[in-house]
């Protein structure tokens, strides 16, 4: 399986609670739900196309969370409420232990060596939805990128490449421009940098 991370991004690489404003206030966030006046039919085509593409999906532990407080019942967006409840879902967390959603299973230690895995067995796609702490630790075996990157700037909050993280090159695959002015962009990682970055 390809690993493919999805995300909401503003300008400045902000990825922190983009569906609502309790979503993740950790590091006593303020902005969640920024993203939300820029959602169109075209984000939300988009969103469900990747998502449909998943063979499985793996989530951090307040990612996953926020999921299964909402999936398990929802009344509305039935097709993705159909893919996150039919198909296997991992979570990687050290402290839940009886997940109750249904087709999940737990992911405790040795995160990249379990991730790469699971990319050996049969399907097309690894979906990673959100999870800002967990993509620090997975940069290294992503195979691709999908962001909408939002017309706005927030100042903090967690980013998709923190502080620290090793540098890479990417390759841009696809992109178009929404209706409400955000970007849809899909980049391949290719590796480090062989000039600047690096020193060379």
């Amino acid at each position: 399986m390809k690993l493919v991370v999805n995300t909401f991004l503003t300008l400045d690489g902000v990825m922190q609670a983009p569906g609502g404003p309790d979503e993740d206030r950790d590091g006593g966030f303020q902005y969640g739900g920024w993203s939300a006046p820029f959602f169109d039919d075209d984000i939300g085509k988009t969103v469900l196309n990747s998502m449909a593409h998943a063979s499985a999906y793996l989530l951090g532990r307040k990612t996953y969370d926020i999921f299964a407080g909402y999936w398990p019942t929802a009344s509305e967006d039935a097709e993705i409420a159909d893919l996150l409840n039919s198909r296997p879902k991992y979570v990687v967390s050290t402290t839940l232990k009886d997940p109750s959603w249904q087709h999940t299973t737990v992911i405790s230690n040795g995160v990249l060596d379990a991730v790469a895995r699971l990319k050996d067995q049969p399907g097309d796609e690894l979906n990673v939805q959100g999870s800002a702490v967990l993509l620090q630790t997975l940069h290294p075996l992503v195979d691709e990128y999908r962001l909408w990157i939002c017309p706005v700037h927030l100042g903090s909050g967690k980013r998709l490449f923190a502080d620290g993280s090793y540098p890479s090159g990417l390759e841009l695959i696809e992109t178009h421009t929404s209706s409400t002015g955000s970007i849809y962009a899909a980049y391949r990682p290719t590796g480090a940098p062989k000039t600047g970055l690096m020193g060379a």
